[in-house]
C-alpha cells in the first residue's frame, strides 16, 4: 500500500496496513470511524447495533480509567478519531485542567441527540427496512407451510 490514501484498496489481514489505512484516510471517510454501539433498549427501538456519534449524545464509557462514567459528547476530533466528553477531565502537572480524549470504540450510546431531522429519518429508514425484511420472511415461511406434499 502506498503512502497516500488509496481509493481502490480493499482489505488486508495485516493490522499495520489496517492502521495505516485508517490513519491516512481523508476526513469524509474518517468520520465513519466515529461510531459506537447502542445500548440494549436503543437496539430494540431502532433495530440496529450501532450509530454514528454526534455532539450532545449521552454516552457511557465502557473501557479504560473512566469506565462506567456517563456524559454528553462535547467535541469530536475526526482527524484523531477521538471524542471529548463533558465532566471527563484530568489535571496537568501545572494544575491546569484539560478534557481527556477517548476513542469512539470504547463508548456506548445511551441516549441519542434527535434534534436533527436527517438523523431521525435515517434511523427510521433502517427500522422500516428491517421490518419489511422480517415480514417477507414470515410470508415465505407461511407459503412453505401451506404447500401440500
Amino acid at each position: 500500500m502506498k503512502a497516500q490514501f488509496s481509493k481502490t484498496w480493499n482489505t488486508s489481514k495485516q493490522p499495520r496496513k489496517q492502521r495505516k489505512y485508517r490513519h491516512n484516510a481523508p476526513l469524509h471517510i474518517g468520520r465513519k470511524y466515529l461510531s459506537a454501539h447502542l445500548s440494549k433498549h436503543l437496539r430494540k427501538e431502532y433495530g440496529r447495533r450501532s450509530a454514528k456519534l454526534r455532539t450532545e449524545d449521552l454516552v457511557k464509557i465502557m473501557r479504560g480509567e473512566y469506565a462506567g462514567k456517563e456524559g454528553k459528547i462535547q467535541k469530536m476530533d475526526v482527524s484523531k478519531s477521538t471524542v471529548f466528553i463533558e465532566g471527563i477531565s484530568d489535571k496537568r502537572s501545572g494544575g491546569k485542567e484539560f478534557n481527556v480524549p477517548i476513542q469512539a470504540s470504547n463508548l456506548q450510546i445511551v441516549e441519542l441527540n434527535l434534534k436533527d431531522e436527517r438523523r431521525i429519518n435515517t434511523l427510521k429508514k433502517i427500522k422500516k427496512t428491517a421490518a419489511k425484511a422480517e415480514s417477507r420472511l414470515r410470508k415465505q415461511s407461511q407459503k412453505q407451510k401451506r404447500k401440500p406434499l
